[in-house]
């Protein structure tokens, strides 16, 4: 590859920037993992980009880069957060991210945001949101495109858990879109899970029906402040209520209730303590290294699906066969199921 210089003397310093464009976005595989390691942001930042890319080329090196991270990966804290829109993810993850750092620890934020389904774009506006958190040395935040992955999470997002960890972030806050969809897949990844609803938005007894109640390790009351203090605290009693009714947790864990208010950054040292109690029984009766054992399994089981799909799609056989197939479907000529076999015969034939 060459990069076009311009010869007049005013282009100087463009050519410059080029030049450092062109060696930041070609640094070598080895050099970025040694960057990762090193706790370099930039390095973090393009081997994850790299991971997450679909290009051909980034294949094997994206595999180099977890296999050399592998090691050094999985001495964290990995929470799942999730909730509806609106009920104040970002700001709550900018409240709880600044007090872990004020106490030491590096906090990565892998802020997922929801993808369009008609322009297929994203508004990736988390940084945004939290400029106090982005300007903290000891946070990273890595805003990504949820594509078409459900539970919104992004589809690299284990990988980027790994990357994070060998950094050396030792707390992984993943903010999902929050939009009802399989949050299994959020569940599926972390070792505590954090459910944020709010008081009076008239969806206390929808919510206890759902069965994301079931899979949280805590649910928050968010914006427990002012005129809405009060409802905060009818709303806490309520879902304390409606935990008793779902059967106990494998690992033993009690699920709590918490109020806090983000904007006005209290009771968030408080939710601190429970995931850090959490974390010490877990460890204690095991159940903490037994679920990252099934993480694994998990995103084993994951990439295969993922790997296969990727193939399929590649088959040259299959794509000149897709746009007839998917004709005749339209059409009502053939039904989508009978389309699908005949494609799938075809991928695997020599």
């Amino acid at each position: 590859m060459t990069i076009k210089l311009n010869t007049d003397e005013h282009s100087k310093q463009s050519n410059i920037s080029k030049i450092k464009s062109f060696r930041k976005q070609n640094r070598p595989t080895s050099e970025l993992v040694d960057g990762v390691l090193k706790g370099d942001i930039s390095a973090l930042a393009m081997a994850i980009t790299i991971i997450e890319s679909r290009i051909d080329k980034h294949r094997v090196p994206s595999q180099e880069i977890i296999a050399k991270c592998l090691p050094h990966s999985g001495k964290s804290i990995r929470i799942g957060i999730t909730g509806v829109p609106g009920v104040g993810k970002s700001t709550f993850i900018e409240s709880f991210g600044s007090t872990l750092t004020s106490m030491g620890k590096k906090v990565a934020v892998l802020a997922v945001d929801p993808t369009s389904s008609i322009s297929k774009g994203s508004i990736l506006g988390d940084k945004t949101r939290m400029q106090e958190l982005v300007r903290d040395p000891n946070a990273f935040i890595r805003p990504s495109p949820a594509g078409s992955s459900l539970g919104g999470v992004a589809r690299k997002t284990r990988e980027t858990i790994l990357l994070c960890e060998a950094a050396g972030y030792n707390i992984i806050l993943i903010e999902t879109v929050g939009v009802g969809q399989s949050e299994t897949a959020v569940h599926g990844m972390v070792d505590f899970f954090l459910l944020l609803k709010l008081a009076g938005a008239g969806d206390e007894l929808q919510g206890i029906k759902r069965g994301i109640v079931e899979m949280a390790d805590i649910i928050v009351i968010n914006k427990a402040d002012g005129e809405n203090l009060k409802q905060a605290k009818l709303a806490k009693v309520e879902f304390s209520r409606a935990l008793h009714l779902y059967p106990p947790k494998k690992n033993g864990w009690i699920p709590k209730v918490l109020s806090c208010s983000a904007s006005e950054n209290t009771g968030i040292v408080e939710i601190w303590e429970v995931i850090q109690a959490f974390v010490e029984e877990s460890k204690n009766n095991d159940h903490f290294f037994s679920a990252r054992k099934e993480q694994n399994k998990y995103w084993l089981l994951q990439s295969i699906d993922d790997l296969l799909k990727q193939e399929f799609y590649q088959n040259e056989k299959v794509k000149s066969l897709l746009v007839r197939m998917t004709k005749e479907v339209v059409e009502g000529k053939i039904s989508p199921f009978t389309a699908a076999e005949e494609l799938l015969k075809l991928s695997k034939t020599p």
